[in-house]
């Protein structure tokens, strides 16, 4: 996007959060960065742990307590065994955490627009969902085929959104006037994989990756942090260390991009 912010008086900001699993943790860190130097967001667009982040910090949660959460869950003791069935395990008892901390469990009623992304794992297509009850959308977002039972809503299975786009900025096309990204699976070069585990992961973000440049010329400022290819999809115990690789990311790019210099002189104007 080649907009003119300053001709334009940007009013409305929009934020894409991509999936990533605990990685999406450094999406509280940008998050955090940008809303301390004084960005506002109209609209946030989420898949898989973006999901996560995006609704909750919509919900008028800040950033650090959101960490917290996710740091305090204990996640792996909510996700149910569901052998024999499509899925290694059920992921449904989450949503009883969601409803903890959002309690009206609605899209209507969050402070900020919320856009999530899924997959209709029996039409193959791309779904977004806008309204209705936000704990099943987060929870289908982020439920990874093969691993979690596949999501159903009216009748349709759902799974993670990240399989056809990893980084929804779609929705936010043509209702914002500045788009920013996140994006937490920047992948370094590397000559060995050490783990079974690692080289699952790395194949599966090279296949997501795969779109994610056409993506980013969808955005206005992209932060991408380059120290998160290290970190598995449920390494939890790194969460405090993710979310300040998501921090500093932040930081650099209101001091140093000069888009984000010109949103900022814009919106006190």
């Amino acid at each position: 996007m080649n907009t003119s912010i300053e001709a334009k008086g940007v009013k409305k900001v929009g934020l894409a959060l991509s999936g990533g699993g605990v990685r999406g943790v450094a999406h509280l860190g940008v998050i955090q960065a940008l809303t301390d130097h004084g960005i506002q967001f109209s609209h946030i667009s989420g898949t898989s742990a973006g999901a996560v982040a995006g609704a909750f910090f919509a919900a008028g949660m800040q950033p650090r307590e959101i960490l917290q959460v996710i740091k305090d869950a204990k996640l792996l003791k909510l996700l149910r065994p569901a052998l024999g069935s499509t899925g290694l395990v059920s992921i449904m008892n989450v949503s009883s955490l969601i409803k903890k901390y959002i309690p009206h469990n609605t899209f209507k009623e969050l402070n900020i627009k919320v856009t999530i992304s899924s997959v209709d794992l029996g039409e193959s297509r791309l779904v977004y969902f806008t309204e209705g009850e936000l704990d099943i959308a987060i929870l289908a977002s982020c439920c990874l085929p093969g691993i979690f039972k596949p999501i159903m809503i009216s009748d349709h299975m759902y799974v993670d959104g990240g399989i056809l786009n990893n980084f929804p900025v779609d929705p936010l096309v043509g209702n914002c006037d500045f788009i920013i990204g996140s994006s937490c699976n920047h992948l370094p070069i590397v000559t060995e994989i050490k783990s079974f585990a690692n080289m699952i992961d790395r194949a599966a973000m090279i296949s997501i990756n795969s779109s994610l440049n056409t993506h980013k010329l969808l955005c206005d400022v992209v932060i991408e942090p380059q120290d998160l290819g290290g970190y598995g999809i449920f390494d939890t115990d790194a969460a405090d260390d993710i979310f300040m690789i998501g921090y500093e990311e932040g930081l650099k790019a209101v001091r140093g991009n000069e888009k984000i210099k010109e949103l900022l002189a814009a919106n006190k104007s």
